[in-house]
């Protein structure tokens, strides 16, 4: 039951994957061999600088979405990938020189014949995020492996360098008691990204992605209830997500528009949003079934876990420390169970991000309102009654 209701929402920081061109498409072709001088007005979609761009996490959903829409731009484009051969497969690689470099491993990225050698690219775009959103894999990979790339693009003379970061970041800036520990690692990443002189920088905060709905699809459609949290007196989270192509579009833009330098950028998409419930009335109105069904949870079910989690991480850890062994104690056996409980203190931990991870997402409303802040053509029923 845990592992169900952390999906739901856990979810709504990923992505889905989707066959709608993207933004634009039928007026970019122009653009595939022909660079765009930097002082000509960029235009959203179609201007293409000829720049020589580096893609860092290019595997995940939406790295292989802006892969593809970098690309079809026309940019000399590399991706960034740790198994090449696995990547050789990727339809959504067409065009693009796929390059092997552990982003984990400084020294590697800069070596000669890397994606990072000097002179041999001019824009970064980092798609980079952790898996799990733990507090050790997000400060390996959303802030330490992220900043390893920015390091590496600076020595190799880049000009740009795109951000993907989260709308949620918001969070941490404002050191809500509930903000998460990917949050902080994206921020402090940031921050860094804007010491920095050398470069000039975007970040794009998106909301959600479409994978937030889709994700209840196939359950809905087998007859289950559409499930979401109800925050008390009819109140739920709102959301206007964006979807994958238009998110790479806008990744992209941000390369040839000089207003997007040196700037923050949230981002949702075209529509007004739509609260969990009108989502799962839309999903029922796509899927054809004559009433909705939906399984309104008390949010306080997410507070049962989450405490209990973290009360067991808790005691686990002050027993792993635990030094009062009767005499004569066998050393072996005192250092192996030290380290179990100290093994599952961090498990549980763990697992009590995760519980606020999914907490977070059913209560926090993901939610552009400044038309700037809204971009794409992509709305979310469309893309499901596809």
């Amino acid at each position: 039951a845990m592992r169900f209701l952390l999906s739901l929402f856990f979810s709504f920081a990923a992505g889905v994957r989707i066959a709608s061109p993207p933004l634009f498409a039928a007026t970019a072709v122009a653009c595939r061999r022909r660079a765009l001088p930097r002082a000509v007005e960029a235009v959203p979609g179609e201007s293409c600088t000829g720049e020589k761009v580096v893609v860092v996490g290019a595997t995940g959903y939406i790295g292989k979405a802006v892969v593809r829409e970098s690309v079809r731009r026309g940019y000399a484009t590399t991706a960034v990938v740790r198994d090449a051969a696995k990547a050789a497969g990727e339809p959504k690689f067409e065009g693009a020189r796929i390059a092997t470099a552990d982003v984990c491993d400084p020294p590697a990225l800069g070596a000669a014949g890397s994606p990072f050698e000097k002179g041999a690219v001019d824009v970064v775009i980092s798609c980079l995020a952790s898996r799990s959103g733990s507090k050790k894999d997000s400060f390996a990979i959303d802030y330490q492996a992220t900043l390893n790339c920015l390091d590496a693009a600076r020595a190799a003379g880049a000009r740009h360098f795109v951000l993907l970061s989260a709308f949620c970041v918001k969070s941490a800036e404002r050191k809500d008691p509930y903000a998460l520990q990917f949050q902080y690692a994206k921020m402090e990443f940031e921050a860094k990204l804007r010491e920095q002189t050398e470069m000039t920088y975007s970040i794009v905060r998106p909301t959600a992605f479409f994978k937030s709905v889709s994700g209840q699809l196939e359950v809905v459609n087998s007859g289950a209830p559409f499930v979401y949290f109800d925050l008390g007196e009819g109140r739920c989270a709102t959301c206007n997500p964006i979807s994958e192509a238009d998110l790479a579009a806008a990744l992209v833009d941000t390369v040839a528009d000089k207003s997007k330098e040196n700037a923050l950028w949230n981002l949702g998409g075209p529509d007004d949003g739509l609260s969990m419930k009108q989502q799962g009335e839309m999903v029922a109105e796509v899927l054809g079934k004559e009433e909705a069904k939906l399984l309104a949870v008390p949010i306080g079910l997410f507070d049962v876990i989450i405490r209990g989690l973290q009360g067991g991480a808790d005691l686990a850890l002050r027993a792993s420390r635990f030094d009062a062994w009767p005499e004569g104690a066998p050393e072996w056996l005192v250092k192996g169970l030290a380290s179990g409980l100290a093994g599952l203190a961090q498990s549980l931990e763990d697992s009590a991000e995760f519980g606020r991870i999914g907490r977070y997402y059913a209560v926090e409303d993901m939610l552009t309102t400044d038309p700037a802040d809204k971009y794409g053509r992509a709305a979310p029923r469309p893309h499901h009654q596809r």
